[in-house]
């Protein structure tokens, strides 16, 4: 391999950087902002030159233990998620860390403050320190693509998983990144077979907890030597501990206003104690800079006090959304940032379903049936049917999160609510909806359940749908769903009369009933259009 620079966003940095060093496979369900790791591995040529395995997996629990599969067979695993996929594969994540890992695995997980394109705000750090283990917090593209290198052999060299943390603005931010000259060769199938470690009954879980434990002084050991974590000298007694993302917009401001701070820069986990200690005993304040929770903030307050410490628990930064340069340099002492305000010629323009999009057929049977109901609640999920609760269609209730459309509906059934009526996705359904779809065989619960299958996994651009098309007739079957109650629509305003009778007789049925509402998504059948006419087909 040759040295090369590329312009890269930052999950292309770390698909890059993981190819480069001796990548096997890479596990994931697709979440924005961590999708393009996974679709960037899919499209290189080199990955398929060296027979990456690059497929989607059904929900993030799936792809976590794969990917720990993978490590056990002695090859090196990514597995790459957001946020609140994270939730998702907490159990394995967590007791990854108790049975520890053969070939590296690393963790990709891209929070999302700001909640751009997610429910909440939650810090993936906090995982890290529940499972006690490594935590790589690059701050740029390049950090990113060789923390990848890092990350591996530090997996490893202390037989763990490590998590790489980034942010929205890091992982959808373009730069320019030098690839190394030589990368790492895949490693060959090396099995091990270690049952006291990787048997989790509770003897063996006790030991190996105990040895995770005395691994602790071993990993801050390991930040305090990291590439990741500096010092930045400065002449006055202000000090500023930033992490991550949140050294950049120290630095920006620091140059802008002249600030002399002394600056540590955290990008390794756990945090180096004495270097952190050095800085309390040269500082009269220390600004905490996260780009997140205030995960350490909370934690140094408690062992150095909190008179000395400003951050995100005091107001000196806000304690939700992005982190800017402004808001770090009015931390520092500087004029306060004038409010922005809004020309009256920009308008306001809400996200809606694309024009000729199948849910609006389906949102519009569905709103005719539901109102000739006493209640008229919808449980939906996290798609892009979500945007059914926007005008003109305002046809759902709730959106919490991967799955809950189903247990909700069946939960609010046995409360007594008729009907109960959900909409779920096709990928959704794959991902968590085929559990609650079983406890509602198991209980006969009068709930109707709408797939809305478009084929794809639209919302985060149109990967493939683990279970679409006739395989979701099948594992309805399979899970007990009777035949009679196992209905197929096509929602386009030619069938309205058709639907709206469907859903009716469904929704009157004292039982679990499944509509499957089935027609391609429009973008995705727009790009098959567009890919056929240039070959010529």
């Amino acid at each position: 391999m040759n040295s090369t620079r590329l312009l890269l966003l930052g999950a292309e940095a770390v698909a890059q950087g993981a190819i480069d060093a001796g990548l096997s496979g890479v596990y994931a369900y697709p979440g924005t902002p961590s999708t393009e790791i996974t679709e960037y591995i899919q499209r290189s040529a080199e990955a398929r030159v060296l027979g990456i395995r690059s497929s989607w997996s059904s929900n993030e629990k799936t792809a976590y233990e794969a990917a720990l599969g993978m490590s056990y067979a002695g090859k090196r695993s990514l597995v790459c998620m957001k946020h609140v996929g994270l939730n998702v594969a907490a159990d394995a994540f967590i007791n990854s860390a108790i049975t520890g890992v053969n070939g590296g695995l690393v963790l990709a997980v891209a929070d999302d403050p700001s909640m751009h394109s997610s429910q909440n705000e939650q810090d993936s750090r906090f995982y890290g320190r529940f499972a006690m283990v490594p935590v790589l917090e690059p701050a740029s593209q390049q950090e990113l693509y060789d923390a990848m290198f890092h990350a591996f052999a530090l997996s490893e060299s202390v037989k763990l998983p490590v998590m790489v943390r980034m942010t929205t603005r890091l992982s959808h931010s373009r730069a320019g990144i030098k690839r190394r000259s030589a990368a790492v060769a895949q490693h060959p199938l090396h099995a091990e077979y270690a049952p006291e470690r990787y048997v989790l009954m509770p003897h063996n879980a006790r030991r190996q907890y105990q040895h995770l434990l005395d691994l602790q002084p071993q990993l801050e050991a390991l930040s305090a030597s990291s590439f990741l974590n500096r010092t930045v000298e400065g002449t006055t007694t202000l000090g500023v501990i930033a992490f991550g993302i949140g050294f950049n917009y120290v630095m920006e401001a620091r140059r802008m206003h002249g600030i002399k701070c002394r600056v540590l820069k955290i990008g390794q986990y756990p945090p180096p104690r004495q270097q952190i200690d050095n800085l309390f005993a040269a500082c009269e304040t220390v600004l905490m800079v996260e780009e997140g929770y205030p995960v350490y903030e909370e934690l140094f307050r408690g062992y150095f006090g909190s008179p000395k410490i400003r951050g995100r628990m005091d107001g000196a930064l806000p304690r939700t959304g992005e982190l800017t340069t402004d808001l770090v340099a009015s931390a520092l002492g500087t004029k306060k940032p004038e409010t922005t305000t809004v020309p009256e010629i920009v308008i306001n323009r809400p996200p809606e379903l694309c024009r000729g999009c199948g849910h609006r057929d389906l949102f519009e049977v569905l709103n005719l049936v539901m109102r000739e109901q006493a209640e008229h609640h919808v449980f939906s999920d996290i798609g892009c049917y979500t945007l059914g609760a926007l005008p003109p269609f305002r046809a759902i209730s709730t959106c919490v999160d991967m799955g809950a459309s189903i247990t909700m509906a069946k939960g609010a059934a046995d409360a007594g609510l008729r009907p109960a009526v959900c909409v779920i996705g096709d990928s959704t359904f794959a991902h968590s909806g085929m559990t609650g779809l079983l406890d509602a065989v198991n209980d006969r619960s009068p709930v109707t359940i709408i797939i809305a299958d478009n084929n794809t996994t639209a919302m985060t651009g149109g990967q493939t749908s683990s279970a679409s098309g006739s395989k979701l007739e099948r594992i309805c079957r399979g899970l007990g769903v009777e035949e009679a109650h196992l209905r197929t629509i096509v929602p386009l305003k030619q069938h309205l009369q058709e639907n709206v009778a469907v859903l009716r007789e469904e929704i009157a049925y004292d039982g679990v009933s499944v509509v499957i509402a089935r027609r391609e998504c429009i973008e995705s059948a727009a790009k098959k259009k567009r890919r056929s006419a240039a070959k010529g087909e």
